[in-house]
């Protein structure tokens, strides 16, 4: 399929209930949020993580569909290898062709782009998609939990106990949370990269779908709630997007805290919409 030709916007909505969307390394692992405003934020990073792991189990690593950014993966031996390619080899600008190499055989390279100049050099690419931090729309409130293991990790930490073998932890959770994410796909970067309207699509569906394949305890319940797409009719554009999220009004609708999805109200000013731009709600 050919490279896309439109420059696309895009508003991500999701939740959480129960769980930690995004710990914060630096703050023991408690949920992000913004110091001053109180607001949950998820990392781009977070987010891209979820996408290339519903594709790599969607595709199965299928021909051009493999992750470059992966589980233990080691990141100068897969450059090494597009070097070793009969073409890479045969070619003038082994480099460039080193690029095309990576951008044809892995996914999150023809859509988020990659560093690939440590080890042979496969040079660099700038991703089509990019994203905002997702940003809760209220405060957040971060609960922490004690939890009790009833076992221990050593013969050692049982005698010290008695016998008793429990062991005390942490586990830090947002009872509710609805983040927005703002998305940007370049139809300019897409035709450097090869990126596709199969690949489109496929992206949009990890969007839909992603939650569901990183379930876990820590997580809680996060939910794919709304995508809006908003599609240009031309490859630079015909609006910027800050009006275009402008646009789209997540109002809190119930009186007392918010506890589920059902206590916002989400509306599109399609009216306000500019005619040479598409807005279509992918879920």
């Amino acid at each position: 399929m050919s490279e896309i030709k439109n420059r696309i916007d895009f508003v991500y909505i999701f939740d959480v209930q129960d769980g930690n969307p995004n710990g914060d390394p630096d703050a023991g692992n408690l949920p992000r949020v913004d110091a001053e405003t109180g607001m949950g934020l998820v990392t781009d990073v977070c987010l891209k993580r979820k996408v290339r792991n519903y594709i790599q189990a969607a595709k199965h690593l299928s021909e051009g569909f493999d992750i470059f950014i992966k589980e233990k993966a080691v990141l100068n031996t897969l450059i090494d290898n597009a070097h070793d390619d009969s073409e890479v080899k045969n070619a003038k600008d082994k480099t460039e062709a080193a690029r095309c190499f990576m951008c044809k055989h892995y996914f999150d390279i023809r859509a988020f782009g990659a560093v690939m100049s440590t080890g042979k050099n496969a040079g660099q690419v700038r991703g089509p998609i990019q994203f905002t931090f997702a940003r809760s729309v209220d405060p957040i409130t971060t609960m922490e939990h004690s939890i009790t293991r009833m076992a221990v990790a050593t013969e050692k930490e049982a005698e010290k106990q008695s016998g008793d073998n429990r062991t005390m932890g942490r586990k830090a959770t947002v009872p509710y949370g609805l983040y927005i994410c703002h998305g940007f796909i370049s139809a300019n970067l897409a035709q450097q990269t090869g990126f596709s309207e199969e690949d489109l699509n496929l992206f949009w569906e990890a969007l839909k779908n992603m939650f569901d394949m990183d379930r876990s305890a820590a997580r809680g319940l996060m939910s794919a709630q709304k995508l809006i797409v908003f599609k240009h009719d031309s490859m630079l554009g015909n609006a910027p997007a800050n009006k275009l999220f402008d646009l789209v009004k997540v109002e809190k609708t119930c009186k007392g805290v918010p506890r589920s999805f059902s206590d916002y109200s989400v509306t599109i000013g399609k009216e306000n919409v500019p005619s040479n731009v598409k807005v279509e709600e992918l879920l």
